[in-house]
């Protein structure tokens, strides 16, 4: 019993996280097939899956939703392993960077949102600035980096959060790495840059995989800030979801399920390619995942 006791302690709490999620996403799927017997509607269908992928808004809205994920994703990952290999040449590493990890992770989306408006809107901090030292004219000559049409205060936000979570991420494993293949790496005449690229880095592959797909994930999923800083021309799915739930019509609600059902198949795909990859990380010998 001692040995089953830490999995009974857990079984409420996954048994209703199961039944919220799945009974959600099953009811979500017979919903977006047309099957709503009370509003009768008593056959199943895939019209409203052939209107959903007709429709241009949400074309255009899939491509925004990858490209907001994919480019803060990727800049993130790339500016956080950097940071986390200059920190871990620092010993100690100072007080400050712990500041830096912690402060930004803690900070709720909603108050980052309004520190990106409150500094680069046209009316923000550095409209002002610029201003007040003549080198723009009036605020409208500013560029539009808030509900702009490239979603750059979006990934403002998001590089904001994801950095740091990355470095912190990335810090950890790379401490607990044996520096062994380093040192003779280096007593064998090899370069710092070559180390880097041949050892460290293929080391880092599986953790910086992990936080990889990780804040992909939640910027391809994420409602909050796309909705308060997107623009009306680039709307996300979880946005476009929103917008036909708020319809009166109940063929646009029906839609609206069409969209949260390919939002989770999407979702399931990247655990699913995350759990490949991780097998052939590890078939190699490459560990350090986050799960």
């Amino acid at each position: 019993m001692k040995r089953f006791a830490p999995y009974l302690l857990v079984l409420p709490f996954v048994l209703i996280i199961c039944f919220i999620f799945i009974g959600g996403l099953f009811q979500a799927v017979v919903q977006s097939l047309g099957y709503m017997p009370v509003f009768g509607f008593n056959e199943i269908t895939f019209d409203f899956y052939r209107q959903v992928f007709n429709d241009w808004r949400f074309l255009n809205s899939i491509r925004n939703t990858f490209y907001i994920a994919f480019v803060s994703s990727l800049i993130s990952v790339i500016m956080g392993t950097l940071i986390a290999i200059i920190m871990s040449k620092l010993i100690p590493a100072p007080k400050l960077s712990y500041l830096f990890y912690k402060t930004p992770i803690l900070l709720p989306h909603l108050i980052v949102i309004v520190m990106m408006f409150f500094i680069f809107s046209q009316t923000g901090i550095i409209s002002r600035f610029a201003f007040s030292l003549g080198l723009i004219n009036n605020p409208n000559d500013f560029p539009l980096l808030v509900f702009d049409r490239l979603s750059i205060g979006i990934i403002l936000v998001y590089l904001f959060k994801q950095i740091p979570f990355v470095s912190l991420t990335v810090f950890t494993v790379l401490k607990n790495i044996d520096k062994k293949h380093s040192q003779v790496a280096e007593n064998l005449g090899s370069s710092s840059w070559h180390t880097l690229t041949k050892i460290t880095l293929p080391l880092l592959a599986p953790s910086i995989f992990s936080v990889f797909l990780i804040c992909f994930a939640f910027g391809f999923g994420a409602f909050e800030v796309p909705f308060l800083l997107g623009s009306p021309a680039t709307v996300t799915l979880p946005v476009l979801a929103y917008f036909e739930h708020r319809s009166p019509t109940l063929v646009t609600n029906l839609t609206g399920m069409v969209i949260n059902v390919i939002i989770s198949v999407i979702s399931l795909t990247l655990a699913f390619i995350y759990a490949i990859v991780f097998k052939v990380f590890n078939r190699h010998g490459l560990k350090g995942g986050l799960l």
